[in-house]
């Protein structure tokens, strides 16, 4: 009973912070914008979806912690007061009479430390595709002792049917520990089951990476992906859609390997703890360049892990073991 209800409640909170988001990029993409200390942005939407996502499992769940990507300290700088009525106007539409003192407390609700139960948000995965009207997701997961329990991305230009993008409105990924994967339309309609490709026609026989050069390192993964059996381009999309990409069959392997410049860097749980339990669910494989599981219970950083490998679990393997040579 437990698990419906964190899935249910981790549905309705995805999705109405994606509807937030897709009426910001209606109105006002590129607009309203700000750069956190490493340069990279920050909107209004993702200022708007978090604070919904965390009002919402606050009310459901009031014991539990979200660790999530943003928090409000920008916004009630008053230079930055323009942008807090903006997120508070688009906030509003949705929980009416909301004030600025509060919806700044409920971006903070955000900022929970990894518990033995606790959820991570990502309120806009892939803001750069976001802002230039490509891939981007809303992504929520529930981990309990390490173990990602429920995961839901929401992808919004990310067509249900790849064969037919002009069709549709976005999809929505759903997975719960060992009941499978689940796709819906995001404008509502049948949910349909998700399985990994194992025997790929060869339009699918590619692998995914990032569209940005900072999120992997491109020449390596492309060296890598030949190795194991790759002829053609890669598919490079922004966000956990690469994740959607390999669990529904688009791709079987999605590669994000450190790059040459940050031979340190340590992935962040929220970027890939919804995306890893929808590929595992549709029986694919997500760990580290070294094969170890993906570290979703020590801290906000994965310290224990170094790069992403994701895979049908056919290629994974050897994947892993051509990353050793």
């Amino acid at each position: 009973m437990s698990d419906e209800r964190d899935r249910e409640v981790a549905v309705q909170a995805v999705m109405e912070a994606a509807r937030l988001c897709a009426a910001v990029r209606r109105k006002m993409v590129g607009e309203a914008l700000l750069k956190k200390a490493d340069e990279s942005p920050v909107t209004v939407a993702d200022f708007g979806s978090q604070a919904l996502v965390c009002q919402r499992i606050r009310e459901a769940f009031p014991g539990d912690v979200v660790v999530a990507e943003e928090d409000a300290s920008a916004l009630r700088q008053p230079e930055n007061a323009g942008l807090l009525e903006q997120v508070r106007t688009y906030v509003d539409s949705f929980r009416a009479g909301v004030t600025a003192e509060t919806l700044c407390a409920w971006i903070d609700l955000g900022n929970g430390a990894v518990d033995e139960r606790y959820w991570t948000l990502d309120p806009i995965d892939g803001t750069k595709g976001f802002l230039r009207n490509d891939q981007y997701a809303v992504a929520l997961a529930l981990v309990e002792a390490g173990e990602v329990k429920v995961g839901v991305l929401a992808c919004p230009a990310l067509p249900v049917d790849p064969a037919q993008p002009e069709l549709g409105c976005g999809a929505l990924f759903v997975a719960v520990r060992g009941e499978g994967t689940e796709m819906f339309p995001l404008c509502g309609g049948k949910a349909a089951p998700v399985r990994v490709a194992t025997e790929p026609a060869a339009r699918n026989w590619r692998f995914a990476e990032s569209v940005e050069a900072a999120h992997g390192n491109h020449e390596l993964q492309a060296s890598i992906a030949r190795q194991v059996g790759f002829r053609g381009p890669s598919l490079r999309m922004d966000s956990q859609a690469k994740y959607c990409a390999v669990a529904r069959g688009d791709a079987v392997l999605y590669l994000r390997l450190p790059a040459s410049g940050q031979p340190d860097y340590r992935e962040k749980i929220w970027d890939h703890a919804a995306g890893s339990i929808v590929v595992e669910e549709a029986g694919g494989r997500a760990t580290d360049m070294h094969g170890r599981p993906l570290d979703f219970g020590s801290g906000y950083r994965m310290e224990k892990n170094r790069g992403v490998v994701v895979s049908n679990g056919a290629i994974h393997d050897a994947v892993v073991k051509t990353l050793g040579q």
